[in-house]
């Protein structure tokens, strides 16, 4: 077995292992470790291909497109609405490498769309799964639990034909269940369009996505991934191993066991004052995506390309740099030029990582993305917790919410 999947299978635990309470102020990973022979009857009963895409429901889908056009090198590789048949809603397609998203706005003053951001705000609405079979996968997880928004459909066009299906997360989070070919995109009904405009800035996939829940909830949202997806716990963070002077949270990891999806599920903790997650939950008024991170092969050359854009990025203070060389003897990116950008980095056993964390993608303080750049890691920058929760703290400072 290669060092790294070594690694990746010790990592994890068995889901039909009770877990002790970590120490305090310690990050527990499992301790049972699942053999490859466990990993793959997860998969064979529930096999996932990877993250097929993002949906956003925001207020205006045409200006939000032009953003992420601008600013973060996405491509508008299609658009859906009147001129296409849809009445009700507009929705633009966008690609950058892997990474596929779509936004979409209504166009009605009342009905879903309008219920869901009128209550939250431009949030995440899908974050859809793709998988070999969509109506197999939605069956499996009908069985184990999980409540249907939609069933299994066929969508089809002139470049080809999708089969669907959705079940119900977090919050009015969903996740679809997609089975088409990978290289089709946008879904079918979308007008496809040619994009000479966007610049892309390194995007190359999703790399995890994280949720918010209420208080008490983590553990009920992690035993709902384990039974419905076959999901394994990955990593558990306690709230001394994220907490600052002033507020802290709670964190468990779930993932498939190979790394194509990876969900870390965050709940706040008692602290002085309000914690990061209190202030989303208290905004987007439910449960919801916090953030995507997207993977990038070379965040240098990311940041640079964003900040050049007018990207809004949190900042951290010159003092986080001088303990790197120490912490991250194996670095051989100059810590100047990441203290320039303001990259954050971190080690583990399997090797070491570089990401950063955007600003608020909208007024309300709920959702922003973070890119990052792996290098052997496998872990999250739990090195990083405090200097990136102490940035967030500053913000909700200044809003008057810490």
């Amino acid at each position: 077995m290669a060092d790294r999947d070594r690694l990746i299978f010790t990592s994890i635990g068995n889901p039909n292992t009770a877990l002790s309470s970590p120490p305090k102020g310690k990050m527990m990973e499992t301790e049972a470790p699942v053999t490859s022979s466990a990993v793959e009857q997860h998969r064979h009963e529930f096999p996932i291909l990877g993250f097929h895409h993002v949906e956003f429901w925001v207020g205006n889908a045409y200006q939000a497109a032009h953003y992420y056009r601008a600013i973060h090198g996405y491509s508008i590789v299609g658009y859906r609405g009147p001129e296409t048949g849809v009445r009700d809603r507009a929705s633009y397609a966008l690609q950058q490498g892997h990474v596929r998203l779509i936004l979409t706005s209504t166009l009605e003053p009342t009905g879903a769309i309008a219920d869901h951001f009128k209550l939250h705000g431009p949030g995440v609405r899908d974050v859809a799964i793709h998988v070999p079979d969509a109506e197999a996968s939605l069956e499996h997880v009908v069985e184990n639990g999980a409540e249907v928004v939609a069933k299994a459909a066929v969508a089809e066009d002139d470049r080809g034909k999708w089969k669907s299906a959705a079940i119900k997360a977090y919050g009015d989070t969903i996740h679809s269940l997609i089975e088409n070919p990978d290289t089709m995109w946008p879904p079918p009904g979308f007008r496809v369009r040619s994009d000479s405009i966007a610049r892309s800035i390194g995007l190359e996939r999703i790399d995890h996505v994280v949720a918010n829940v209420m208080l008490g909830d983590m553990d009920r949202w992690v035993e709902f991934y384990e039974r419905v997806f076959g999901f394994v716990l990955l990593r558990h963070f306690d709230d001394e191993a994220i907490s600052t002077e002033y507020s802290a949270l709670m964190s468990k990891v779930v993932w498939d066991g190979t790394g194509v999806i990876r969900l870390p599920i965050n709940e706040p903790a008692t602290g002085l004052h309000k914690s990061q997650i209190e202030e989303y939950l208290d905004f987007y008024r439910s449960p919801g995506v916090q953030h995507l991170a997207i993977a990038t092969s070379d965040l240098v050359a990311t940041v640079t390309a964003g900040r050049e854009r007018g990207l809004g990025l949190m900042s951290v203070p010159d003092s986080y740099y001088e303990e790197v060389p120490t912490r991250v003897p194996d670095l051989n990116v100059d810590v100047e030029t990441i203290k320039r950008l303001g990259i954050l980095v971190d080690q583990d056993d399997g090797g070491y990582l570089l990401q950063i964390f955007t600003r608020m993608m909208q007024d309300r303080p709920t959702f922003f993305f973070e890119f990052i750049e792996r290098r052997g890691a496998i872990g999250f920058g739990e090195g990083n917790f405090k200097a990136l929760f102490e940035a967030i703290e500053r913000d909700q400072a200044a809003r008057g919410n810490l």
